[in-house]
């Protein structure tokens, strides 16, 4: 691909265009700066010709107060002939002007003043640590004669902005056009290298740079390097209080959660058990519900005015707030990520092992606790890391329910929104990763200390049922409490819609449907509208990502698997926060449009995406690709004709998960959020924090029917491609 007169071409190509790009952003900037001086020159002059003021200091106050960047210094008197007397704006100015009267550069100007002449300073000041554009110039009555000499100070920083980020604009379209040249040049597929490209692009701007911004803000104080916040938050006990009780609520409720997820999916995968469908249904169903469903209903009902507490109980002193609802609220909202994370692998067991362990007259329970269970061990610490993880990022529930009760991501919210202190919740967002990293790296070290192949040739076809009957009884019982409890919580909801006012009139009314439906209805619609058009740019982008890191071989590959990974792993909130920080200034100024909140939804979803796409891609045979290349396909012809029709329920499956969690999406999206584009969950907190619980319980079923039509929608597209569909013999 390379010879001399390639390289040759491209480097001459290559300088004829950073010519090029100099000379055009020079005369920008030449421009710019003529047209600011000309435009401060008239400033000037308009000042000086309008003078009629006797009282100097009330006119250099308010000329200074006028003009937002400018200040004044007005000496009284003609320099050379007259005794100055000087008036300044602010004690500030007054200063500068003593310290710099003496310079060469100020004489000059004064006696350009003298001959009416306005100067402008060729050298570099600085007042009030910014740069500034300095000029001199005669002041008049009205009878134009010189009275003194106007010295004005111009902030110029704004400018020095725009042409640092011309520099930017400039060198990015050499770096731009040097690396597209490359590709087109040098490369044997250049379709796929500007693929890879645009991904890294994408996660560079998308990921690393707001994270940056982030770690860097918690390492500033007053513009300088400095350790100050992280000394506050390490020294504070109510930081360190939140920390230990994220902590405490993350222990129990993965362990609470990983152990009812294993009751789930041991019962339906390895026993016979009646009506599977409807219990996956009902262990799913938290996981495409919104995160304030289950928090409203419990509050419905074990509330200070709950209907099981207040109403049927009488009971006055019991609280649901704190640690206990909290764990309770995360287990039944986060128990079905284990149950889907552990079912797969408990399928999978080979069940020769366990038949080989009975054979030797070991106990049905002995080779529960001695094969499969060791075997299904990579499957349980997932799941766990998995539930750990969720419930130190969850945002919704500690947000409404923690009482007293003090967690991280609620304290990193009070800090940007309550208190200001952009620096502080980026830090304790920032301490959420140190328990999630370390669990992480401890299941990872512990599991490949070991081995768990069980599938070597060809497995068995069947699968040995290890529970006696008792015991079958006993996890059946203990499914279908936990349903019962489920379709209670659910149910609560509905009803609380169709109450007057939960806990004092139970009086039936439609009154709450009218309501909140019309305060709802641009919420309603803008959350609709953001997850619709989040959704299959999502999907595509997760399927090109995981085509590039299963099928191509390129110089960064595992770099890009960890940051496209990156933000399942970290809190809603941070992102927010780093968000906020990356998006609010040039060069890429969105904060506050729709824009910000798609690419959040994107960004923060496409993992599952990737991963859903790579499981796929795995299982298909590269050679199906490899010939429609053959036969002269492009990149493009090929993904769209062959790799996206077999990786359908991948893609479907990518799209109904964005779409699900862009709807109930409130962590991260709640700091992102504009007047222009609302959220509904956003508004069904904002209702729940105002004791107005009919109108949130409204937008919680609303939102729930939303989902669960969207999501049955999208699940019969999967069930409609006849040619993914196989017969078993």
């Amino acid at each position: 691909m390379f010879s001399k007169k390639k390289v040759y071409i491209y480097i001459f190509v290559l300088l004829i265009v950073v010519f090029l790009d100099f000379w055009i952003f020079s005369n920008i900037k030449s421009t710019f700066v003529k047209i600011t001086n000309d435009n401060n020159k008239n400033i000037v002059t308009l000042i000086d010709t309008v003078h009629s003021e006797t009282d100097y200091n009330k006119w250099v106050k308010d000329i200074s107060a006028k003009y937002e960047n400018l200040s004044i210094i007005y000496l009284n008197g003609v320099p050379g002939f007259d005794d100055l007397v000087t008036y300044a704006g602010s004690e500030e100015s007054l200063e500068f002007y003593q310290e710099n009267s003496e310079s060469k550069d100020f004489q000059n100007g004064l006696e350009y003043a003298s001959y009416s002449e306005i100067y402008k300073s060729q050298n570099k000041f600085i007042y009030d640590g910014k740069n500034i554009d300095l000029y001199f110039s005669p002041v008049y009555d009205e009878n134009e004669d010189i009275i003194g000499v106007g010295i004005y100070l111009f902030d110029n920083s704004e400018n020095e902005s725009f042409f640092n980020l011309l520099n930017i604009f400039a060198v990015g379209i050499i770096i731009i056009f040097a690396v597209i040249m490359y590709i087109s040049k040098f490369t044997r597929d250049p379709v796929m290298s500007y693929i890879i490209l645009g991904l890294f692009i994408i996660v560079g701007i998308f990921v690393v740079y707001p994270l940056y911004e982030a770690v860097r803000l918690t390492f500033i104080k007053n513009g300088v390097f400095s350790l100050e916040i992280w000394k506050t938050i390490l020294t504070t006990n109510q930081y360190m209080e939140a920390f230990w009780g994220s902590m405490k609520l993350g222990l129990m409720t993965a362990t609470i959660s990983t152990l009812v997820g294993f009751l789930f999916a041991f019962t339906l995968s390895r026993t016979t058990v009646k009506g599977k469908k409807f219990i996956s249904t009902m262990a799913t169903l938290p996981v495409i519900s919104p995160p304030f469903s289950l928090t409203l209903s419990i509050i419905l009902l074990f509330g200070n005015n709950g209907l099981i507490t207040k109403q049927l109980l009488g009971m006055s002193n019991f609280s649901i707030y704190g640690l206990g609802g909290l764990t309770l609220v995360q287990t039944m909202g986060m128990f079905p990520i284990a149950y889907l994370t552990m079912v797969g692998v408990l399928q999978s067991i080979d069940s020769t092992l366990e038949d080989a362990s009975l054979d030797l007259n070991a106990s049905k329970s002995r080779t529960f606790f001695k094969v499969t269970l060791p075997l299904a061990a990579p499957g349980i610490l997932s799941a766990w890391l998995l539930v750990f993880t969720n419930s130190l990022a969850d945002f919704a529930n500690p947000l409404i329910l923690s009482g007293s009760y003090k967690v991280l991501s609620v304290e990193a919210y009070i800090e940007v929104t309550g208190m200001g202190r952009l620096g502080n919740g980026a830090a304790l967002s920032l301490l959420l990763l140190l328990p999630t990293v370390t669990a992480f790296l401890i299941q990872r070290f512990w599991v490949s200390k070991k081995s768990f192949v069980t599938v070597t040739g060809k497995p068995s076809g069947r699968i040995t049922e290890l529970v006696s009957k008792p015991v079958k009884i006993t996890l059946n019982t203990l499914i279908i409490l936990i349903i019962v409890f489920l379709i209670g919580l659910y149910g609560t909801i509905i009803a609380g819609s169709f109450v007057k006012n939960w806990g004092i009139d139970y009086t039936f009314t439609l009154d709450n449907f009218r309501e909140a439906l019309q305060r709802g209805k641009e919420a309603i619609g803008d959350t609709v509208t953001l997850a619709t058009v989040a959704t299959p740019i999502a999907g595509i982008l997760a399927m090109l990502t995981a085509l590039v890191v299963v099928r191509k071989k390129f110089p960064g590959k595992r770099l890009m698997e960890i940051l496209v990974m990156v933000p399942f792993a970290i809190p809603g909130t941070l992102i927010g926060i780093s968000y906020i920080l990356a998006f609010n200034k040039p060069p890429i100024l969105i904060v506050g449009t729709a824009f910000i909140i798609v690419i959040n939804y994107v960004i923060r979803e496409l993992p599952v995406g990737v991963e859903s796409g790579v499981a796929a891609l795995r299982q298909i045979d590269p050679s199906i690709e490899e010939a429609a290349s053959d036969l002269g396909a492009d990149v493009p012809t090929v993904f769209r004709t062959i790799v996206l029709p077999l990786l359908r329920p991948a893609f479907i499956s990518s799209l109904s998960y964005t779409f699900v969690r862009s709807m109930t999406a409130v962590s991260a999206v709640i700091f992102l959020i504009s007047a222009k584009w609302y959220h509904i969950t956003v508004l069904i907190y904002n209702f729940s924090e105002n004791l107005r619980f009919g109108y949130a319980s409204v937008l919680a079923t609303t939102l729930i029917v939303i989902v669960l039509l969207a999501f049955g929608l999208m699940r019969l597209l999967v069930r409609d491609n006849k040619n993914l569909e196989k017969t078993i013999n």
